[in-house]
C-alpha cells in the first residue's frame, strides 16, 4: 500500500498538522479508525474533539468521525498537542486574569514567567500557577477544569495569553491559530531608526545550526517555516524606535529573529544581540544611560499587547488590549526625556 503523509508542527503555537493521501486500493474504512492507526499520539478522544471542532478535512471539507474514506482522498487534520506526561503540581503564584468563562481564560503574563514546565523550569511556571488558580475557583459543572495551552509567549516577553479550559475549546482555538485568523499585536523597542514608517519582514524561520536555542532566518524556501511580520513605527528616539508588530504567522521567536535579520535587534535582547550599545554616541554618559535602561528592564523589550479571536463556543468576536508593563513604560519614558 502506498500512502503519503506529511507532519508539520509549530512550536510557537501548540498544534500538530497531519496530511494523508489515501492509497488507490483502500477499501471503505471509518476515518477515525484510519487516523487512530496512523497517528501514534492521537487518542480516540482527541480525534473526536478534532472532528467536533471541524479540524478533520477530506478534500478540504469537514467530515464526521464516521466518514468512510475512499481511494485518493486527501485528509488534513489539525490536532492539539497531547496532554503532558508529567503531572502539573499547583503552586500559589499570582496571575493577572483579564477575562474568564467556562471555556477560556485570558491572562496578562508577567515577564520572567515560563509558560509550561520544561528543561530547567519544572516549577514556577504559568501552568503551575493556573492549576492552583483553577483549584481555588472551580467551575460548578466542571470540577476538574485544567489549563489547556493553545499558544505561548517567551519567558521574558510580557502580555496577553489565551488559555482553553477544556479539550474541545482547545481544538477549536487551535484551528484558528492554524488558519492564521487570530489577531495579535505586539509592541517592541528596537535598535536603530527604521527608514520607513511601516513595512513587512518575511523569511523562513528554523533553528540555528550554530545555536539550537535561537532561531535563524533562511532564504531557502525548503528550510524552516514561512513567517511574516508587519510593523508600524509608533515613536522614534533617534537611536531606538518603538514599533507595533502584527503577526500573520506565529513562529517561535518570530519578532525577535525577524528584527535581528532586518538589522534592528530588540532592545536588550540577549539571545539576538540586542543587549549591547548598538546605536548612538561614544560618550560615557550615553553608554551609562543605556546600561541604566538595561538594568531597569532586564529583558527583551517585547510585549504582547492585543489579542482577537472567535469564542470557541459562542462564536462571538472577542478582543482584548493591554497597557505596557511598568518596566517597559519606564524605559520608553527615559528615552523620551533623553532625546
Amino acid at each position: 500500500m502506498e500512502e503519503f503523509s506529511e507532519h508539520t508542527e509549530d512550536s510557537g503555537e501548540l498544534y500538530e498538522h497531519f496530511r494523508f493521501v489515501v492509497d488507490k486500493g483502500q477499501a471503505p474504512f471509518r476515518i477515525d479508525k484510519y487516523l487512530f492507526s496512523r497517528i501514534g499520539s492521537a487518542s480516540r478522544n482527541r480525534l473526536q474533539n478534532a472532528a467536533k471542532a471541524g479540524n478533520i478535512l477530506v478534500n478540504d471539507q469537514p467530515v464526521k468521525p464516521n466518514y468512510k474514506i475512499r481511494p485518493l482522498d486527501v485528509i488534513s487534520i489539525v490536532l492539539t498537542y497531547p496532554p503532558r506526561d508529567t503531572e502539573i503540581y499547583p503552586e500559589n503564584i499570582p496571575v493577572t486574569v483579564v477575562f474568564g468563562d467556562q471555556d477560556i481564560l485570558v491572562i496578562n503574563k508577567a515577564a520572567g514567567m515560563v509558560v509550561h514546565p520544561g528543561h530547567g523550569n519544572f516549577t514556577g511556571t504559568l501552568l503551575n500557577a493556573l492549576t492552583y488558580y483553577f483549584q481555588q475557583t472551580p467551575e460548578p459543572d466542571q470540577p476538574d477544569t485544567k489549563p489547556y495551552l493553545v499558544h505561548r509567549i517567551d519567558k521574558n516577553t510580557s502580555g496577553l495569553l489565551l488559555i482553553a479550559k477544556n479539550e474541545l475549546a482547545q481544538s477549536r482555538l487551535a484551528r484558528q491559530f492554524y488558519d492564521h485568523t487570530i489577531e495579535r499585536t505586539y509592541i517592541a523597542l528596537v535598535w536603530g531608526d527604521l527608514k520607513e514608517p511601516q513595512g513587512t519582514i518575511t523569511g523562513n524561520i528554523a533553528r540555528s545550526t550554530r545555536d539550537r536555542t535561537v532561531m535563524a532566518i533562511y532564504d531557502d524556501e525548503e528550510v524552516g517555516r514561512h513567517a511574516i511580520t508587519h510593523y508600524r513605527v509608533l515613536e522614534r528616539f533617534t537611536y531606538v524606535t518603538l514599533v507595533e508588530c502584527t503577526l500573520e504567522t506565529g513562529r517561535t521567536h518570530q519578532i525577535r529573529a525577524h528584527f535581528r535579520y532586518f538589522g534592528h535587534p530588540l532592545f536588550n535582547d540577549q539571545k539576538y544581540g540586542g543587549d549591547q550599545v548598538l546605536k548612538g554616541t561614544t560618550f560615557a554618559k550615553y553608554n551609562q544611560f543605556v546600561l541604566n535602561c538595561f538594568a531597569l528592564m532586564p529583558r527583551q523589550a517585547l510585549h504582547a499587547k492585543s489579542l482577537g479571536f472567535v469564542h470557541p463556543s459562542t462564536r462571538e468576536n472577542m478582543f482584548f488590549d493591554s497597557e505596557l508593563p511598568p518596566d517597559f513604560q519606564a524605559v520608553v519614558e527615559r528615552w523620551r526625556r533623553y532625546i
